[in-house]
């Protein structure tokens, strides 16, 4: 299950998982749209691809939700 980042990486705009607009490498670093056009669609710690992150709708399990952490 993908840990849903809650802010880009680069700038920290707010990405909450229940909107569109996020975007992550196979590491799960996340960018928002605007940087990860900045980027070229390339994460700038691992050197993968960039690609839209799924959206979770409803209520997560408990025992899943969304990460709080910021990095």
């Amino acid at each position: 299950m993908l840990e849903m980042r809650p802010a880009c990486e680069r700038c920290a705009a707010e990405l909450p998982a229940d909107a569109p607009g996020a975007f992550i490498c196979s590491y799960e670093c996340t960018f928002c749209a605007s940087c990860a056009d900045a980027l070229d669609e390339r994460c700038p710690n691992c050197g993968g691809e960039l690609l839209d992150r799924p959206t979770r709708f409803g209520e997560a399990p408990p025992q899943r939700p969304a990460s709080g952490r910021r990095h």
